[in-house]
Formats: C-alpha cells, structure tokens, sequence
C-alpha cells in the first residue's frame, strides 16, 4: 500500500490519499493529530510532496510516518529550500528545511562519514527517538524553469557544501530526499 500525504488536489491513483481538507476522493484526517488512522508497518511507500512544511513537528511526524511505513519501506520528500521564496513567502509555513534535515534520523550502518558528519553525528537532536532512515538520495532542484535545470548538477556534486557556502547567493528551489526504513 501507499499513502500520499497531504494531498491536497494531487489525487495520486494506487494510494491512500490523506488530507484534512475533502478534495473529493481522499480520505480525512488532520495530520498534526497523533496517531494517524493506520497500523504499524502499514504501507511500502509514503509520497510527501510539500507537506512537511506546513506541520506543527517534524519530529512527531517522522516518528509517526516510521511507525506507519514497513520495513524497508519508502519516504520520498519534496519540500522549499529554507532560503527560497518558495518557502519564506508562503506564510503557512512552519518547518524550514535544509539538504540536511534528516540527518538526525539518518542510519549510518557502515557507512564512511565525512568530517562533519562525525560532528553531527554526535550532536544529534532526535530526542532520542526510534525512527531511523537510510539516505537513498537527496538533491536540490534549482527550479522547474527549464533554462535553470542545468545547474542542478553543479549544485549537487557536494550539496551540503554548496548550502553552506553559495545557497544564499543562488538558492534552490526544492530538496528532495528519498529515505529507506530501517527497523530491527
């Protein structure tokens, strides 16, 4: 099964389509109240296209969306770059993400880190929780203006770099991260 995730009016066929508001074929349900109407391990898949930035905590949510998903399941996320207008001009928004907002939550297994990953890596500020995620991808994406895609590229060949030392200067639009659950 698969759930989409504040669907708004992206009614997604092959999915549970959830939202607080009735956009005609999706079920209801206010998705800062906890827990949300389904079991543990209920879904293989949770598509998250521009919600997450509108909810009341991120934690609770991840937290949340883990419980839901199964094993091995998949979260894929699309959300406004913090520094982009498409974030900060929407006054609805409450969360601000970054290319580096799961990493509380990221599994690390036997990865090798990279230096500021082993920083993080020890100030982490998940409260502790169970929820854990293997990083599959996560990009930026500069714009959806066609004359812009080509520097996609460029941003992403270190993109934790290129937020830290350019993104104030050339903002992307979007990041997007595809996440595997990792439960025991």
């Amino acid at each position: 099964m698969k759930l989409n995730l504040g669907c708004g009016n992206d009614l997604k066929e092959g999915y549970i389509n959830l939202d607080i508001v009735d956009y005609g074929g999706n079920q209801l349900h206010d998705i800062n109240t906890f827990p949300y109407p389904f079991e543990d391990n209920t879904f293989n898949e949770v598509f998250a296209s521009h919600v997450l930035e509108h909810l009341d905590s991120f934690h609770k949510t991840i937290t949340e969306l883990y419980r839901i998903l199964k094993p091995n399941g998949l979260l894929i996320v699309y959300v406004p770059f913090f520094l982009n207008t498409k974030y900060f001009g929407e006054p609805d928004h409450k969360i601000p993400f970054s290319i580096r907002s799961f990493d509380n939550y990221e599994f690390i297994g036997n990865r090798q880190l990279k230096f500021y990953e082993k920083w993080k890596l020890n100030h982490r500020t998940n409260y502790e929780g169970k929820a854990s995620f293997e990083v599959l991808e996560k990009r930026f994406i500069t714009s959806h203006f066609a004359p812009l895609k080509w520097f996609d590229p460029i941003l992403n060949l270190e993109p934790v770099m290129y937020e830290r030392l350019f993104a104030g200067i050339f903002s992307p639009e979007e990041v997007y991260f595809k996440l595997r659950v990792v439960k025991n």
